[in-house]
């Protein structure tokens, strides 16, 4: 398993797997928490798994949770395949408002770990695309907020050729500018990779 940190945005890491094929298929290993918290340098302890479903050019994002109770997430294609975009929203941050986009299939095996703080989004390139999250924290109501994914501030790479689908509520969310302006961004604490 190789992990690497996104030097746009530290916090997030591109995890890689080593694929053994064989005649019947092929087998990887997907998550293992211990090299995960060996590489972001804190425990990583899964309290929920999260899966969607979406058609082709949906788009979904950019949410994140409010600190506290935070949530880091890993995230992994397991049908279809979806643009998956981390955007750092931590106040003081040295790469606030930076991107960093990655190609998630279940072919290609690469998930994404996203600290807390950080927001994120996707766009499923395919029908019937299934995102799965393992969440380092229970859903807490309330907590979770949300930018607007066009936001052209942002100007995130999402490559869609027309207007993606979007629920009311992300066509509806404030742009980061106006987050910023209400105060309902995560702070950076001054440690690369945490809140």
């Amino acid at each position: 398993m190789d992990i690497q940190e996104l030097r746009e945005v530290p916090g997030a890491y591109v995890i890689t797997p080593r694929q053994w094929p064989d005649p019947r298929g092929t087998f990887f290993e997907s998550l293992r928490t211990d090299l995960v918290s060996e590489a972001v340098g804190r425990p990583f302890e899964v309290r929920q798994i999260n899966y969607s479903t979406s058609r082709r050019n949906t788009l979904r994002g950019v949410h994140g949770v409010l600190i506290p109770p935070g949530q880091a997430k890993y995230v992994t294609c397991v049908r279809g395949a979806l643009r998956d975009m981390v955007v750092d929203l931590r106040v003081g941050s040295p790469t606030f408002g930076q991107s960093a986009s990655t190609l998630l299939t279940p072919e290609n095996g690469v998930a994404v770990h996203i600290a807390e703080g950080l927001g994120h989004g996707f766009l499923a390139l395919t029908d019937d695309t299934c995102i799965s999250y393992a969440l380092s924290t229970a859903h807490v109501p309330g907590t979770q907020f949300e930018i607007d994914p066009l936001d052209p501030d942002l100007t995130l790479p999402w490559g869609f050729d027309e207007p993606p689908l979007l629920s009311a509520k992300d066509a509806g969310a404030p742009s980061l500018r106006t987050a910023l302006e209400r105060g309902i961004l995560p702070r950076w604490l001054g440690r690369i990779g945490t809140p």
